[in-house]
């Protein structure tokens, strides 16, 4: 997992540290954005792997923004929430395993054709 970089856009410092602190425990690089203009910024200069949007930002809504990132690009996967709580561990693991099953479908083409 080492490697992959995690986008997260959140406006409210703490709950990024939080966010940053829990990405960075399974091995993600995050690149931290306060606006949804930083996160444009970002994605078109950095390689990113992923997403998380907060659903509301000073400059943008979630889905305005969601809409802005896929143009930038559509192959990105992008999560979309609403602040952290109690259910955060569990959204992060559902986005974690996500990033991961896409991962190892990239990589079959490492194991040769296969005839099946």
């Amino acid at each position: 997992m080492s490697g992959m970089k995690i986008l997260c856009v959140e406006d409210q410092p703490e709950d990024m540290a939080v966010l940053a602190y829990m990405l960075e425990g399974i091995g993600y690089e995050v690149m931290p954005a306060r606006t949804g203009g930083q996160a444009i910024d970002l994605l078109t200069r950095q390689a990113i792997d992923g997403v998380l949007l907060e659903c509301n930002l000073p400059d943008a809504t979630g889905a305005t923004l969601r809409a802005k990132l896929k143009a930038i690009r559509p192959d990105v996967p992008i999560m979309l929430f609403a602040g952290i709580g109690s259910d955060t561990p569990f959204m992060l693991r559902f986005f974690d395993a996500y990033l991961r099953k896409a991962e190892r479908f990239e990589n079959l083409g490492d194991f040769g054709d296969l005839d099946i």
